[in-house]
């Protein structure tokens, strides 16, 4: 038997598909043949990633969600349910993150951190469950946590913490959900180049911080694709409860 990375006859959700890894995603999974749902919380952020998936041959379709407010979510499954058919695959991508000093992070900015990155993905992930045990839906949930779920950064206090309990959610959220056929997942990615550092990046000082890692270099998205077809796909069938460092051995030599 050979593995089976197709996705053909399958719909997938992506959140946070406005941009970045989740555009990235969404455009993958749609080549592999899924019928793709964009989710993010302003629609006039995915025409264009809607409109090249579509341009590439692909099925693609805009909801809007705040992973912040579970009645939004819930209605943005509901549209992508009633346009596409039963969703078989998640890929809990929203995230966001406030860097600042341990001792300068006020409530507002950690509330904001874990209410996204931590109850969103809760969230997220239980409508998602939700809504396939009642399809009958063996499906595949993904959750992306960080390379900073396996080690600490200074400045990132508040992100590392919820991206640690994204780790322990997802191994969780695994053993819960196994029996109604639902594999529970994750990747956590080191340092990509997205539009929100870009500006870093490209300054000498991210330049010189991206030559640090041990791979020499940041990850290129495309290469987050590969993990994410093996844990979305027939491929994956029996890998569940763990995440995929997707890193260049980045969380290797964190401490």
């Amino acid at each position: 038997m050979y593995p089976n990375f197709s996705l053909e006859g399958k719909v997938a959700l992506i959140t946070g598909a406005s941009s970045g890894i989740g555009a990235s995603i969404a455009a993958g999974l749609a080549k592999a043949g899924a019928k793709v749902v964009l989710a993010a919380r302003r629609l006039e952020k995915l025409e264009q990633n809607i409109q090249s998936i579509k341009e590439a041959g692909g099925e693609a379709l805009a909801v809007a969600m705040d992973v912040t407010d579970k009645a939004s979510i819930e209605k943005a499954f509901a549209t992508a349910a009633a346009e596409f058919g039963p969703i078989h695959v998640v890929i809990n991508n929203a995230g966001v993150a406030d860097p600042k000093h341990f001792l300068e992070t006020d409530d507002d900015s950690f509330d904001w951190v874990m209410d996204t990155n931590v109850k969103g993905v809760w969230h997220v992930g239980q409508v998602a469950a939700q809504h396939m045990v009642q399809a009958k839906v063996q499906g595949s949930i993904i959750n992306v946590a960080s390379v900073l779920a396996y080690g600490a950064a200074i400045g990132y206090s508040a992100y590392a913490t919820s991206k640690g309990a994204v780790l322990q959610l997802t191994r969780s959220m695994a053993l819960d959900l196994i029996k109604f056929g639902i594999r529970v997942n994750g990747i956590a990615p080191g340092w990509f180049k997205t539009e929100m550092n870009a500006h870093f990046f490209e300054s000498e000082k991210g330049q010189a911080y991206a030559k640090t890692i041990p791979a020499g270099r940041l990850g290129e998205l495309p290469e987050l694709l590969g993990p994410i077809l093996l844990l979305a796909s027939e491929a994956g069938s029996y890998i569940n409860g763990t995440t995929i460092p997707v890193d260049g051995a980045h969380h290797t030599a964190l401490k």
